[in-house]
């Protein structure tokens, strides 16, 4: 089994970008979690006759899910274009300030 020296910038990017698909994937889950018991409680406390789909019963999901999804717009996103140059161009501008010490 290979072993990574914890100094390896590429070992150092993709921990990073596992802690971030860790750090979504507990938000998902606790999004969908939340807004399970949220429906429960909905349906349960409904009047006779009363339609479950009003926009008060989905105001919660609908905007944590906004959230949810920028969240993962910058979890899977972030790996192309734009956020990775300027990533290795301030890893590369701190390393040689480091040097220059």
């Amino acid at each position: 089994m290979e072993t990574f020296d914890d100094d390896d910038i590429q070992y150092q990017k993709a921990k990073r970008q596992v802690e971030r698909l860790r750090g979504f994937y507990s938000h998902l889950f606790i999004y969908i979690i939340i807004n399970l018991v949220i429906v429960y409680y909905n349906y349960t406390h409904l009047k006779p006759g009363e339609s479950y789909f009003q926009f008060k019963n989905f105001f919660t999901a609908t905007f944590w899910g906004i959230g949810i999804l920028a969240h993962a717009a910058v979890v899977f996103l972030s790996k192309t274009g734009y956020l990775q140059k300027w990533e290795e161009m301030k890893i590369r501008e701190l390393m040689e300030k480091e040097k220059k010490k």
